[in-house]
């Protein structure tokens, strides 16, 4: 395929996002970022000493919105919060990467990041509540919807304080995937195959 975009995958907890993203990467033959990100951002910032449960930490404190609030761009005003910095210094890594080359970036709001990089392709990954559960039983180490559910949040409010835009909301992507009508393998060669019909 040529022309192979940069592709961003944001996910459901327990839809199998995470492993959709290796299949894409792998059948496309490029790199996939996930957590290296965040590394790279606290490297940048002077935290690399911080363990991933820190980082973790970092990423889940979200302030609420205050009235006057203005997303991405206001961040540049004051830096004084570590998670500010990150997302900031994070965003700087993505798109950085995204100039490189082809390549899948796992979350870390990178559909918001890479907002106006011609060459991009968005997905949003999601599941059925029964899929899910299933899921965390056999793949997360028994937890529960509820706990599913409870790290979705943690996601909805980093993404949602950092774009201003609601995470999940099918308009913010250019294509939204139910993983629970196939097997995972069958549905990233139906997103590769899709991506060459809007991108080839």
């Amino acid at each position: 395929m040529s022309g192979i975009p940069v592709i961003t995958i944001s996910r459901q907890y327990g839809a199998g996002g995470r492993e959709i993203a290796g299949l894409v990467a792998e059948k496309l033959g490029i790199k996939l970022y996930d957590r290296q990100i965040v590394h790279i951002a606290a490297a940048k910032i002077g935290l690399d000493d911080l363990s991933e449960n820190d980082l973790l930490e970092l990423e889940n404190y979200v302030k609420p919105l205050s009235m006057n609030f203005l997303p991405f761009r206001s961040f540049g005003m004051n830096m004084s919060d570590s998670s500010q910095k990150i997302f900031m210094t994070e965003s700087a890594a993505i798109r950085k990467l995204a100039q490189d080359g082809p390549c899948v970036i796992l979350g870390r709001s990178a559909d918001y990041v890479l907002r106006k990089f011609e060459n991009k392709f968005s997905i949003f990954i999601c599941a059925d509540d029964e899929f899910r559960e299933a899921r965390g039983k056999e793949v997360y180490g028994g937890k529960t919807l509820k706990e599913l559910d409870q790290e979705d949040k943690k996601r909805a409010r980093y993404y949602n304080y950092y774009t201003g835009q609601n995470w999940g909301e099918g308009q913010n992507y250019d294509l939204v995937v139910n993983t629970s009508r196939d097997s995972l393998d069958k549905i990233a060669d139906a997103i590769i195959d899709y991506i060459k019909v809007v991108k080839g």
